[in-house]
């Protein structure tokens, strides 16, 4: 008992000591706390954003028993092969009864669709065609109707809870129907599920019967338009499976000029590992890294700021050490005095920063373009993280110091020779160039960033994006285009009109091509996309060989008289060389896509980046074709509100059952690179942070050597020593530090972005000025910083520092 009344004692007089001292030196008090605050609240964003990542489709309970399949073609004859997350409506059935593996399969395929219901018409984006099996695949859970029933009649339709308040408010959407499509197909709502969570790759408001789409199943494998999801009696046989597979498909393709092969992709590892797309934008797990990385560095640097203060301040508390050790404190209490000293502090600084990252929440989630909940900064795992955080930090951060105070002898310190020389300077040095060394790291990592974000929104892609507007088109529209072009036109500020089933910006459609003097049995994969007559003109291409289609060149194609289609056909630069031909050479020659569309090359355009610039420019065709998805408007220039408000009063005319939407080529652009553009804004905050985490230790240490140095400024003061001497002679050392930091931080910085860029097929070269532009930049930081305080020590009257020592 007497010994427990002791340690309640000694920890009583721990806590009055320590708040004491945190009280008595508030200036570093405030930057070890603000420092701390500062790398916890960042770890603390950074860490609900990664968890959210790395959550991704864990709710699914047969998650690990997913896969989806990935087709990959290729011609006989040709090296080249296209390969992607897509396949035909064959795969899933067949595999379902041919391999004894796979549980179930299901195929889905998203497409935009008009709804109407009573006075609503909305164009939905969220409307998925599947088969009546993803309940046995998903963990979709039905508020409403029987999972067995659902979906399995052909025009029968499942929503949201979310959908059907927002269409139906307190009325029971069973057994309701809504119109769907232009040609207004009546669906009817057979059942409601609840809303799929955020963190989910497969995201949706309508989910309709597959056998909706009334097109002939399982005659083809080539018709790859569908993404399928296999469900595996075990996970283990996954890699046998593909192995069954591939012998299975060389029987299927014998003698049809042509391989086709099937994959499998761990359905948990597609949102942060795949490199196919799918139904909501992927991330990359290289991007989790670079963010661990960044978070970790931010907090080694606050814990750097908090050691290289208590080892500066270690000459003020010698002489309270020395008075505790001469009355009998040992090492060890006088180790864990100052480690809970440490502990006290972190503990502020963590409920300071949960303070700060609540409000600063919303800023990051518009970073991010994340919606990261309040709730997510108080879950179970982010308290106990942040908690066992506090323990690591408190102990590495605070340990040196006191062992370091600890080690003391007490003679020395009581006759005043006790100075912080040795081992404790050099320890104080290698901290300040490491923190700065991140610093560099991060700015200059972040201006190569930048420089090829700069690079891919400044290069000249071959088509024009600016002020290019995208109207969702659809085939039952066709009828009307050149009324819809008058119409248009009439408004006077439209520079070109055309129709294509996909923006120049991102071309994915699969096809295969060969010349006349190619066997049939030999064909090359190529992009291709169905446009108009204007195309050309209103996407800004250039066309460096043959002519523009011309409206004969449609309906030769399109509506032919008396005989079979005959189409014209507009290559790039690199589909006319893969075919063996100049851009000069391929006009007039005849080709076949998809052999069921003969025809002569009308054109050849110059090359032009039709996918994202993580891909090298492939070969491409333009076409006609009786269907579109998309009407694409050059404006002219000025009063763009004007002639969107024109439009829509046109298209409510002219298409009365279609909503008016619109977005800008540009947007369809930025898209592409969304991950990219997140880390780039990210980053840039984080770079600002880690120099200002830097900044903050510099001022406490340049604050602490000017005060341990005033006897030494006013003797040189004395002497005729002037402000501007005293500065030089104060920073210079500072200086050395940072630049030693600089060179060792620009190698890893090249070493590290070199490797990002690797993932660009289209990068800028990495310059020796941008790691000058990085260093001058934390050069002239830490000047000012340093500067400022040492500027209050050179202006002090000299004969108080001589007389106070």
């Amino acid at each position: 008992m007497v010994t427990l009344i002791i340690y309640v004692f000694m920890l009583k007089n721990y806590l009055l000591i320590a708040i004491r001292n945190l009280s008595k030196n508030k200036s570093s008090s405030f930057i070890n706390i603000l420092g701390l605050v500062i790398g916890l609240c960042c770890c603390l964003l950074i860490g609900i954003y990664i968890k959210n990542e790395l959550s991704y489709d864990r709710f699914e309970k047969n998650g690990d028993r997913i896969f989806r399949v990935i087709m990959e073609y290729s011609f006989n004859g040709s090296t080249a092969s296209k390969k992607g997350n897509f396949t035909s409506m064959k795969v899933a059935p067949t595999f379902k009864k041919k391999f004894p593996e796979v549980e179930n399969a299901v195929r889905m395929v998203q497409y935009p669709r008009v709804i109407r219901y009573k006075d609503k018409l909305l164009n939905e984006k969220k409307f998925m065609y599947v088969d009546s099996g993803i309940f046995k695949l998903f963990s979709l859970a039905l508020l409403e109707g029987n999972p067995q029933t659902v979906l399995h009649a052909p025009h029968q339709l499942v929503v949201t809870k979310s959908t059907a308040r927002r269409y139906f408010g307190n009325e029971d959407p069973i057994g309701k129907l809504v119109q769907v499509g232009t040609d207004s197909v009546p669906f009817l709502i057979t059942g409601i599920t609840q809303d799929y969570p955020e963190n989910s790759q497969i995201k949706f408001d309508f989910l309709a019967s597959f056998t909706s789409l009334d097109m002939g199943e399982e005659k083809t494998y080539w018709d790859a338009n569908y993404t399928t999801y296999l469900l595996l009696k075990n996970p283990a046989t996954a890699n046998a499976l593909e192995q069954k597979i591939y012998a299975f498909m060389n029987k299927e393709m014998a003698g049809q000029g042509a391989s086709i092969q099937f994959s499998l992709e761990p359905f948990l590892r597609i949102h942060l590992y795949s490199e196919y797309g799918g139904f909501e934008p992927n991330n990359n797990i290289k991007y989790i890294y670079i963010l661990e990385g960044v978070a970790l560095l931010l907090l080694i640097i606050a814990c750097f700021t908090y050691i290289n203060l208590n080892i500066a301040r270690s000459v003020e508390r010698a002489k309270e050490v020395g008075v505790r050790k001469v009355i009998g404190a040992g090492k060890g209490q006088l180790f864990w005095q100052f480690i809970g000293e440490s502990t006290m502090l972190c503990l502020i600084a963590v409920i300071l920063s949960f303070v700060a990252a609540f409000f600063l929440l919303p800023f990051f989630n518009g970073l991010t373009a994340k919606e990261l909940p309040t709730r997510a900064l108080f879950s179970y795992d982010i308290i106990v993280g942040a908690l066992v955080l506090t323990f690591l930090v408190s102990l590495l951060a605070g340990s040196y110091p006191s062992i370091l105070l600890s080690k003391i002898i007490p003679v020395k310190v009581l006759k005043g020779s006790f100075k912080n020389t040795g081992s404790g300077q050099w320890i104080r040095k290698s901290l300040i160039v490491f923190q700065f060394f991140i610093s560099v790291l991060l700015i200059a990592s972040t201006l190569i960033m930048q420089k090829q974000l700069s690079f891919i929104q400044n290069k000249n892609l071959g088509y024009n994006r600016d002020q290019v507007l995208v109207l969702p088109f659809d085939r039952e529209m066709l009828g009307k285009m050149q009324v819809i072009k008058q119409e248009f036109r009439s408004g006077g500020n439209i520079a070109g009109i055309s129709v294509c089933a996909r923006t120049p910006v991102d071309i994915q459609s699969g096809y295969n091509m060969r010349s006349s003097l190619m066997p049939e049995n030999q064909q090359i994969a190529v992009t291709a996309d169905p446009v108009d007559n204007e195309f050309i003109q209103t996407a800004g291409l250039h066309l460096i060989a043959g002519d523009d289609f011309s409206d004969q060149d449609i309906k030769d194609a399109l509506h032919p008289v008396g005989g079979s289609p005959l189409y014209h056909f507009i290559l790039n630069e690199s589909a006319a060389r893969v075919l063996g031909w100049s851009p000069e050479q391929a006009i007039g020659k005849k080709m076949f896509l998809d052999e069921s569309r003969p025809g002569y090359v009308k054109g050849v355009v110059k090359d032009f980046n039709f996918e994202s610039m993580h891909q090298a420019i492939k070969p491409l065709v333009l076409f006609p074709e009786d269907w579109a998805n998309n009407l694409l408007l050059k404006l002219k220039g000025g009063n763009i509100p004007q002639t969107i408000a024109y439009l829509e009063s046109k298209w409510k005319t002219l298409i009365p059952g279609r909503p008016f939407e619109y977005h800008f080529l540009d947007d369809d652009f930025n898209s592409l690179y969304q991950s990219e553009l997140r880390l780039g804004k990210v980053l840039n905050v984080f770079a600002g942070m880690a120099i200002a985490l830097a900044c903050l230790g510099l001022i406490g240490l340049s604050s602490y050597s000017a005060k341990q140095r005033q006897k030494e400024i006013g003797i040189r003061k004395v002497l005729g020593a002037g402000v501007r001497q005293m500065m030089a002679l104060l920073s210079v050392e500072y200086v050395k530090l940072v630049i030693i930091a600089i060179l060792l931080a620009s190698p890893f910085s090249w070493i590290f972005m070199n490797q990002w860029l690797q993932d660009f097929a289209y990068h800028i070269p990495i310059h020796w000025w941008l790691f000058g532009v990085a260093g001058s930049l934390v050069i002239l930081v830490a000047l000012v910083t340093v500067s400022l305080q040492v500027f209050k020590a050179a202006i002090a009257n000299p004969v108080k520092s001589l007389r106070s020592e």
